[in-house]
């Protein structure tokens, strides 16, 4: 283990920095009741690269998701075809407006890969409804641990949010980056809440 002083360090320009928070839990939690909302889930078979990017970025751009956008379709589409991935897509009003996704492609448990909804749906209880649904499909399996991550360009409740779940953080790492805004990967104005160096 690398031991770093304390201190603040200079992250080049051109890059972002933030700080991921990795999340689990080892026994399946008291699923919270439901809110009220038409939602619906449905899983998205074998998906197609199109349709996962444009919900992908819907959800996410603006907490600086861009890694599935700048993967090669080859590597994508063997993630998103593996038969031990399962993507969800949350549907409010005929509009696929959440994803989920589900990691089983190590023995004993799962990882939520990607979690969200779309800025539209932000507050309205649809989180808790697609996060009640991916505990009951991960922990319908034979599996001892659930994970995921978060980091600081997402939304600051996020945190909160999976530990009212009931995941527990056990790790933190510095992640430094690419700017995405930069290359075109994301939109320019993205994530107004962490700041463009150039």
């Amino acid at each position: 283990m690398v031991v770093l002083p304390n201190g603040e360090f200079d992250v080049p320009a051109g890059k972002i920095a933030n700080v991921v928070t990795h999340l689990e839990m080892t026994k399946r939690p008291v699923i919270p009741s439901d809110p009220a909302g038409a939602w619906t889930l449905r899983r998205v078979e074998a998906p197609e690269l199109d349709w996962y990017r444009d919900l992908f970025r819907r959800v996410g751009e603006e907490w600086l998701w861009f890694s599935r956008v700048r993967m090669p379709d080859a590597e994508l589409t063997a993630i998103l075809h593996s038969p031990l991935v399962e993507n969800y897509a949350l549907a409010h009003e005929g509009r696929d407006e959440g994803m989920l996704e589900l990691d089983f492609r190590d023995a004993g448990q799962c990882e939520i890969v990607f979690f969200g909804v779309t800025a539209k749906l932000i507050g309205s209880g649809a989180g808790r409804w697609l996060m009640n649904r991916a505990l009951e499909l991960a922990w319908s399996r034979p599996i001892a641990r659930l994970w995921l991550h978060t980091c600081t360009h997402d939304h600051p409740g996020a945190v909160a949010f999976y530990q009212r779940s009931g995941f527990r953080a056990f790790r933190l790492q510095i992640e430094i980056e690419d700017d995405p805004r930069l290359d075109g990967t994301a939109r320019r104005d993205a994530a107004g809440h962490v700041a463009i160096i150039e």
